[in-house]
């Protein structure tokens, strides 16, 4: 199975309207405590100092992508809610906030991170293949790439403002397997972390020419 499943497909479609319309509750009720600094701070150690990071699905910035920010990287996020753009840009105007959809970017010049924390899982199967497909393309060598997946193969929903949101993710076996055939040397899939806000981590770093 790859594709969105029929049950899901209104909902999966419906998703960026549910992050336009929910852009101010998300703003207010998305915890700033960076629970998830201990994967964030190992994302960092496998960059060179000052790099070039994407975020993906970066919301309103925070607190991902403030933290990368804080850390001396230059930033690009990305998310198709313009009202979050907006928010993230008025807070930290000195990265690069654009509004794009993950499944058809258009961004010159390579990274030496990518991180889709709390966004990648918001893509079908397919997407996600897709995307890990292309990380050879968009990243530089050493290149490392983060980003929360689900447990297992299948797809779920969720909700943010009493709106129902699409998750998906892939096996555990296959997203190794996606990253290893992408030259990655060290990759890791960790499941729920009870430091890490009980997410799935999925960690790939020292990507090879």
């Amino acid at each position: 199975m790859g594709g969105v499943s029929e049950e899901f497909r209104e909902m999966q479609a419906g998703m960026r309207g549910v992050y336009e319309r929910q852009a101010e509750f998300w703003d207010k009720v998305r915890s700033r405590s960076l629970a998830e600094r201990k994967w964030l701070d190992r994302f960092i150690q496998a960059l060179p100092e000052g790099g070039r990071v994407l975020d993906l699905g970066c919301g309103m910035g925070e607190p991902i992508a403030a933290y990368l920010i804080s850390h001396g990287f230059s930033l690009v996020g990305v998310d198709y809610s313009a009202p979050m753009i907006e928010r993230a840009r008025a807070r930290y105007p000195d990265a690069s906030w654009l509004v794009q959809d993950m499944t058809c970017l258009d961004i010159q010049g390579r990274f030496d991170g990518i991180i889709g924390w709390d966004s990648f899982f918001h893509l079908s199967r397919d997407a996600q293949r897709a995307l890990i497909g292309d990380l050879p393309d968009m990243l530089r060598t050493g290149g490392a790439f983060m980003a929360t997946v689900g447990t297992d193969d299948g797809e779920v929903s969720g909700a943010v403002g009493g709106e129902a949101v699409y998750h998906a993710s892939l096996a555990r076996t296959e997203y190794l397997d996606l990253l290893r055939e992408q030259g990655f040397a060290s990759v890791t899939h960790f499941c729920d972390d009870a430091d890490g806000l009980d997410r799935t981590v999925l960690f790939a770093s020292g990507r090879s020419t």
